[in-house]
């Protein structure tokens, strides 16, 4: 017996010290402010880490493969076919092990990996894709394969933050944001571009500039940066080559340049889910794909070796003005195709440097025959620059990111506005031609909406019935001016509602009409009745099933702030008034409601482990199982909060697949067998609720 002491007092010690931890993690998580500053700052760390760590990996990986950690033409030009034919097929090999054995999510190019896990998962990435996607990101490109590297520095970080979140039980807009976080940071560190890092992940990932979620992203973004110069040095990726506008003409030409890249732009989109679609249709393992897919980029860069890896060297010439225009015209062409092999085959890497290459070349091409033809004007180098970022504003129509990242990995503002001419105008071509972009493209092939699951109007979750009055004012059609005027003076709507003598609606009539009658025809007044100031535009009504969404729409579409609300089974029978500043009123009520969901959220994964956490005296939040007595009955009937004194915050409720759905409460909310409370109030009152 008392040999067993020691282990019960061990077990006891141990649910002391995980109590207190989790107290303590709770308490440091409320103070949301420098929770939130200290993670990003963490998840910058971590994905600033990783961006650097790929860039030693894949010349770890060039120096195996090659004999040389950087692959240059001159050197690539001198190796023995074989290698140049079996070394991608190696690497591709190499890596469809990984994918298809180990994280599936490492497959492909990384962006829209984490735009569908922001979908379907509200952020959740698992821990493995981050390792994995480094290894096999690296191998591919390492290997020769035609691919970037800033996609998989994307998922990576994202990867971080959302393991990051996870490990702190953050509540999922918390999780999303954690998300951007490391998605900023990573490309942030791998461009030397702390701004474009922070605007690709607003603008792409996240699709949201809501300052809440913006700040910390910066954060992580700077901290990023910062990792990437202490190691890899502060300066511009790219040398820019001597600019000037000459004249304001020369703007036609970017234009052009603008044109060529969104067209070139929606063929690199088309040639790269095309290959997908081939592979797909392949009957051989899906890991030997890889290796297929890398064998064929090895045939295409024994002739033009150009092609293999990232690419960064053959740019830098063509920015320079030293590249022959019939290469850089093969090579747009040559570039697509290898990229396309390499990841429809089911490799991994990004497809942002690939743009940027194909960019490079789509404009150096371009600005070599404009400069022939107008050798005033600025030599190809400028072209191929401003084209760099054309072609990246056509295939991820983000025409903001484009323009900042370029700029960022220059540092130079003369090349600015030709920059901006051309990526708006090679979005507004690269749209018009296809609504999804190089990430989009991926999810609707895929059948995934980018908005399921987002709310994008909060009015569309409020019914009419929730917000209208039913004490509207009524009138029948014979009604005389001067009670009109009573009327008006005695009451706070703005419209009365006309009906004939068995309660019809026959419309509406606003106190602004009587007032205008008052100034402009007071002769008139008393030969009056309510009939005559009636009109065709005013029989609009809404149904109380309708949203506050549809009522927002029809008080603009009909200039009006009142609208009628009707019996569904008899539409002629008015039921109730909706106004604006009741709708209005309402919208404020769900995001102060939906912002105090958020803070509450933080709480939930403690209070699902200790059931009741205290947070003021005498004051808990409690997770209660719905008693049986409650199953059936709506939240008005059962009337809680002047009966038991507490509040409930939210609603969790097992859908049939054994996940739970968190439902923000309504009055009219019915409660089903299985349901969960989390309920706010002092802690007697939650325990009287507890055990009915």
């Amino acid at each position: 017996m008392n040999e067993n002491n020691p282990i019960k007092t061990l077990r006891r010690l141990r649910r002391q010290l995980s109590l207190s931890w989790k107290r303590w993690f709770l308490r440091f998580k409320s103070t949301e402010h420098s929770f939130v500053v200290i993670s990003a700052v963490v998840i910058g760390l971590a994905s600033g880490f990783s961006a650097v760590g790929i860039i030693f990996l894949i010349r770890l990986f060039q120096k195996w493969f090659w004999g040389s950690p950087e692959l240059a033409v001159t050197y690539l030009s001198t190796l023995p076919w074989s290698i140049k034919l079996l070394v991608p097929a190696l690497g591709g090999l190499v890596v469809g092990f990984i994918v298809y054995f180990y994280s599936q999510e490492s497959k492909g190019h990384g962006v829209p990996e984490v735009m569908a896990a922001m979908v379907l998962k509200n952020g959740i990435i698992r821990p493995r894709v981050a390792i994995a996607k480094m290894i096999a990101s690296a191998l591919s490109i390492g290997s020769g394969g035609s691919v970037g590297r800033e996609g998989p520095v994307i998922q990576i970080g994202a990867a971080l933050g959302s393991t990051s979140g996870q490990i702190f039980q953050v509540n999922p807009e918390r999780l999303k944001t954690f998300v951007g976080c490391g998605a900023a940071a990573g490309i942030a560190a791998a461009f030397n571009a702390p701004i474009a890092g922070a605007l690709f992940a607003v603008e792409i990932i996240l699709g949201d500039f809501a300052v809440a979620q913006f700040s910390p992203i910066v954060i992580s973004s700077v901290v990023g940066t910062v990792v990437s110069r202490y190691y890899l040095g502060d300066h511009p990726a790219f040398p820019v080559p001597p600019y000037e506008l000459v004249s304001p003409y020369e703007l036609f030409f970017y234009a052009l340049l603008g044109l060529v890249a969104g067209v070139i732009a929606l063929l690199y989109i088309k040639v790269l889910y095309g290959t997908e679609d081939i592979f797909e249709r392949l009957q051989i393992p899906g890991y030997v794909k890889p290796a297929l897919g890398g064998l064929m980029v090895g045939l295409l860069g024994i002739f033009v070796p150009h092609i293999f890896g990232v690419g960064y060297g053959s740019m830098q010439t063509a920015l320079s003005g030293k590249m022959a225009l019939t290469t850089m015209v093969l090579l747009i062409f040559a570039k697509i195709i290898a990229t396309s092999l390499s990841l429809g085959s089911g490799g991994s890497g990004g497809v942002f440097a690939p743009s940027l290459f194909i960019g490079t070349m789509v404009g150096g091409a371009l600005g070599s025959v404009v400069h022939q033809i107008f050798p005033q004007f600025a030599g190809p180098g400028a072209y191929a620059l401003v084209g760099m970022g054309a072609l990246v504003a056509g295939s991820t129509h983000a025409p903001i990111t484009a323009i900042l990242i370029i700029f960022e990995m220059t540092n130079d503002y003369k090349i600015i506005l030709p920059l901006m001419f051309a990526c708006v105008i090679a979005t507004l071509v690269a749209t018009r031609l296809e609504q999804a972009s190089i990430y989009t493209m991926k999810l609707i092939r895929r059948g995934i909406n980018l908005y399921r699951g987002r709310e994008v109007n909060v009015l569309r979750s409020i019914p009419v019935k929730e917000v209208m009055r039913t004490d509207p004012v009524v009138i029948q059609a014979s009604t005389g001016f001067q009670e009109l005027i009573h009327l008006l003076i005695n009451t706070n709507y703005n419209h009365f509602f006309v009906t004939d003598r068995n309660g019809k609606l026959l419309g509406s009539i606003s106190v602004d009409q009587i007032r205008r009658i008052l100034e402009e025809r007071e002769y008139l007044a008393n030969l009056l009745i309510a009939h005559d100031l009636l009109s065709a535009e005013n029989s609009v009504r809404v149904f109380p099933e309708d949203t506050l969404d549809d009522v927002i729409r029809l008080f603009t579409q009909h200039e009006v702030d009142e609208l009628p609300v009707v019996d569904p089974q008899a539409p002629d029978k008015i039921i109730g008034v909706v106004r604006y500043k009741d709708v209005i009123q309402a919208y404020n009520r769900e995001i102060t409601r939906r912002n105090l969901l958020r803070e509450t959220q933080a709480s939930l994964a403690v209070v699902e482990k200790l059931h009741t956490v205290p947070f003021l005296d005498g004051y808990a939040i409690a997770e209660i199982p719905v008693p049986m007595s409650f199953v059936g009955k709506s939240l008005r009937s059962l009337n809680l909060r002047p009966r038991y004194g507490v509040n409930v915050l939210l609603i969790k409720r097992q859908l049939p697949g054994g996940e739970f759905r968190e439902i923000v409460p309504r009055p009219e909310e019915v409660l089903q067998m299985g349901d969960v409370l989390i309920a706010m109030g002092k802690q007697k009152d939650l325990r009287v609720l507890q055990n009915q």
